[in-house]
């Protein structure tokens, strides 16, 4: 059988290339690439319903096998910056951390071999491929909502790839990304249906239904979304550290990086990227902030800096600032609380400081990064002390807070926080009328995380119609507008300030208002579908063998 089942094989691996392609590969995602989404997993679903094999034994395995190999190749290449990070700042050999990266890739590339298990399972149940292609978009929605929730890395799920769509992205402030996702893969099976159906009729019915939905939601990259005006601007520092450096600053150090924060906060008009920047360089627009002598924020970025709460200079010369520039501070640092029973506990926090130089409240990051900011399983997993620099662990912050700043309510978020679009909601359903996201993107490198990253930030937007003012440590900085639209940015790896315009919105949408209702109604509709079907299959295995 070797001779036929290579095809099969062929098949899953061509669905992994072509899923790799809607995504960022190594810089900001060009907009006709997203059209690969549309049929990326037609190859992969007429390998598992394939009519060459439909009478074979084992279907069910060699669906699991087909759809796993494809996911586990789309890991690799999708999340290829993992090696780079292990490598390059984990101070891990080649050979472990590209172990690690394989390692990623074998657990989450499970899902997508639950995918085709379970699209095999109800054609084996029910002897039907439209129903089994007709079950394929609700498994794989209802699976991605699994990823979130169980292994907690929804990284790049499938409807990220049309943040650039101005028709299709209008789901998300309704279904969130997994409405997206939904309508991608229910193309990619119509198309599906045109191969591997039996009837004549019935493959065309379903080929043109496939084609038509997809030219029509491709259509939607030349949807110009609206353009709403910005009534304030927020000055975005990107210091550019060196997040592998030792980043302690000492007397003249401190007083020169001090003096830089100083001056960038200063910023007011200057050239700037309108948009995604597509080479690095400014595309000659000035920009000049609305406000007549003061910005209303000025943001410090999650970044490598000696900041500490309790740091009494460090207090002073943000009171300095915030009244130098009569604006609100939101500034990246290390939070600090202690307890007699526990002792001292540091969180990755962002500080919010009044114009007058108060201390307004702090926000602690709650979803930490696995190896980053916590260590799991410490004692089996030695090594991962390497990749916490000298902070060996964050404690787990506990409460998503609003600030009231200049008569208006600021959400913050930190980093990696940005791709749970259920946590990110609660600050809109809580009041925000703004959001922002300090980031550091450092340890990424020149890799495609942080365009990745950028992307997932601009869906939240998206999701919940609000500004997001995106500040990070060596980009990409930029100003996203509530339709997610970049509106402004700066380039990266360079030591910058963008003065950003930005908006206030105090409307709620259904996905703020609601979360992932579509994601799991999905989940449980097709894990009762699978289950179902698993059962008709096990009882009928039983009262054959009877």
């Amino acid at each position: 059988m070797l001779h036929k089942s290579w095809k099969l094989w062929a098949a899953a691996g061509l669905s992994a290339g072509l899923l790799e392609l809607p995504f960022p590969l190594a810089g900001p995602l060009p907009v006709w690439r997203t059209v690969f989404a549309w049929f990326a997993l037609v190859p992969l679903l007429s390998a598992i319903l394939s009519p060459a094999w439909a009478e074979e034994p084992r279907q069910l395995r060699r669906a699991f096998l087909l759809a796993y190999v494809c996911g586990v190749l789309w890991y690799v290449g999708n999340c290829y910056w993992i090696y780079d990070t292990m490598l390059l700042h984990g101070d891990l050999p080649p050979v472990v951390s590209a172990l690690l990266l394989v390692a990623y890739s074998l657990v989450l590339g499970l899902y997508f071999g639950l995918f085709g298990l379970g699209v095999m399972l109800v054609r084996r149940a029910t002897g039907s491929t439209r129903l089994a292609l007709a079950a394929a978009p609700i498994l794989w929605a209802g699976l991605e909502l699994a990823a979130s929730r169980i292994t907690s890395v929804p990284w790049d799920q499938l409807g990220y790839s049309q943040v650039d769509n101005g028709l299709v992205n209008q789901l998300a402030p309704w279904t969130g990304v997994y409405g997206i996702s939904f309508v991608l893969v229910a193309a990619n099976a119509l198309i599906a249906g045109g191969l591997v159906l039996d009837r004549c009729l019935n493959k065309r019915l379903w080929a043109v239904a496939g084609v038509v939905l997809a030219l029509g939601g491709t259509a939607g990259i030349f949807l110009s979304p609206p353009r709403p005006p910005a009534t304030a601007t927020a000055v975005l520092i990107q210091p550019n550290l060196d997040v592998t450096a030792d980043n302690t600053w000492g007397g003249a150090e401190w007083g020169r990086h001090i003096a830089e924060f100083t001056r960038l906060a200063g910023e007011q008009c200057k050239t700037y990227i309108a948009g995604i920047p597509q080479t690095g360089a400014p595309n000659g627009e000035i920009v000049c902030p609305p406000y007549p002598t003061h910005p209303d924020l000025v943001a410090w970025p999650e970044a490598p800096a000696p900041f500490v709460e309790e740091d009494l200079r460090f207090k002073q010369e943000l009171a300095a600032i915030a009244q130098a520039t009569q604006a609100p501070l939101i500034v990246g640092n290390i939070g600090t609380d202690y307890s007699t029973q526990e002792g001292w506990h540091n969180y990755n926090s962002a500080l919010i400081v009044s114009p007058e130089g108060a201390r307004v409240g702090r926000y602690d990051k709650i979803h930490l990064v696995p190896f980053g900011e916590y260590i799991p399983f410490q004692k089996l997993l030695v090594f991962a002390h390497k990749l916490t620099g000298r902070v060996s662990e964050f404690s787990r912050g506990t409460e998503r807070k609003v600030f009231r700043l200049n008569g208006h309510r600021y959400g913050v978020f930190i980093c990696y926080e940005a791709v749970f679009a259920d946590e990110v909601r609660e600050f809109p359903e809580l009041g925000a009328e703004v959001l922002v996201n300090i980031s550091d993107d450092g340890w990424y490198g020149d890799t495609s995380a942080p365009w990745q990253h950028l992307n997932m930030a601009r869906m939240r937007a998206i999701e919940n119609r609000r500004w997001i003012l995106r500040d990070t440590n060596n980009g990409v900085t930029a100003a996203i507008d509530p339709y997610g639209r970049v509106r402004q940015s700066i380039p990266r790896h360079q030591v910058d300030a963008l003065p950003a315009g930005y908006g206030f919105r105090d409307d709620v949408t259904w996905y703020t208002a609601h979360g992932d209702v579509f994601g799991w109604l999905c989940a449980i509709f097709g894990f009762g579908i699978a289950g179902w079907a698993g059962r008709k299959l096990l009882l009928a295995k039983i009262h054959q063998v009877g």
